[in-house]
């Protein structure tokens, strides 16, 4: 084992699934490092810190990924399917269409990222926390955002079924063309969401939200009406 690996810290390397199975079970960081590709399936990387690394179509299903940190990573396509999130942190990360379905995220942390197209469908997310982050066609049905303070958060398009938005807050937000089947809205604050898109069967899902007079203009012309 060369010096680098003994000092738990490797730069700008490529690695395989043997590279890292050597380290499993010991937290290390990597910087500017290329997994893209990479199985790493099932291994213990509990701990680690991923800066500025390169997991596009990456498997990291089933992995023991407890409190590792992931700062401007890219991920397109990435699999995290059944793996263990709990406390992890992404920031200014590019997980564009990955897929974290069956993961559990409790209390994990994503800032500033990109979630494009990601699959969140089943996953375990209590306390899950999402802020300046895109989640455009993203599927995250079912999931609990009650009582949440959502900032900057882009669903457009997205997959939000049988969510629950109760007395959440949303600050900058956007909810346009979201699938809205079955989710709650019952006491949370829309005033700074774009409601855009809003189809008539959609309109009774907010009843008991509290949206400002403009955007209740807005709903109105949308579903054919003429304010006056």
């Amino acid at each position: 084992m060369d010096d680098l690996f003994a000092e738990r810290v490797l730069t700008q390397r490529s690695l395989t699934r043997g590279d890292l199975a050597v380290l499993a079970g010991t937290p290390c960081t990597l910087i500017e490092c290329d997994l893209a590709q990479a199985d790493l399936a099932g291994l213990d990387l509990a701990g680690w810190t991923f800066e500025k690394c390169d997991l596009r179509q990456a498997d990291l299903g089933g992995a023991r990924l407890e409190g590792t940190r992931w700062r401007s990573c890219r991920g397109a396509f990435a699999s995290f399917v059944g793996g263990d999130l709990s406390d992890a942190s992404f920031a200014s990360s590019d997980f564009n269409n990955a897929a974290f379905r069956h993961t559990t995220l409790e209390s994990a942390q994503f800032t500033g990222c990109k979630l494009t197209g990601a699959d969140l469908s089943e996953a375990k997310a209590f306390n899950l926390r999402l802020e300046e982050t895109l989640l455009v066609n993203a599927r995250m049905p079912g999931h609990d955002f009650r009582k949440a303070k959502l900032l900057r958060l882009d669903f457009s398009q997205a997959d939000l079924r049988k969510c629950d938005f109760r007395h959440a807050t949303f600050s900058d937000c956007s909810l346009r063309d979201a699938l809205l089947e079955s989710a709650r809205f019952d006491g949370a604050d829309l005033r700074g969401a774009d409601l855009g898109g809003l189809r008539l069967e959609d309109a009774s899902r907010f009843r008991g939200a509290t949206i400002s007079r403009e955007q209740a203009g807005q709903l109105l012309g949308e579903l054919g009406l003429k304010v006056r």
